[in-house]
């Protein structure tokens, strides 16, 4: 495996990035869901449970994003 030597500073703004993009896409559809409820295209129930769907998945993501590159590559 290649072992790429980061500096500290680098890896942590990469992170930083990661995080404000997730945090951007989430709530980007919460947007899109609540504008979904307000016409009527969804109900206010299928609107909470896709809402609380998006948060789960993306703080899986988040969690996946913060594992070391040593766990993700087990051989």
């Amino acid at each position: 495996m290649a072992d790429f030597n980061f500096n500290d500073g680098l890896l942590h703004k990469v992170f930083l990035a990661g995080v404000g993009a997730l945090a951007t896409t989430v709530e980007k559809s919460q947007e899109i869901v609540d504008d979904l409820v307000k016409k009527g295209e969804i109900t206010v129930e299928q609107g909470k449970a896709l809402n609380a769907e998006l948060k789960h998945k993306a703080e899986e993501a988040k969690a996946e994003e913060a594992k070391p590159a040593s766990e993700d590559k087990k051989d």
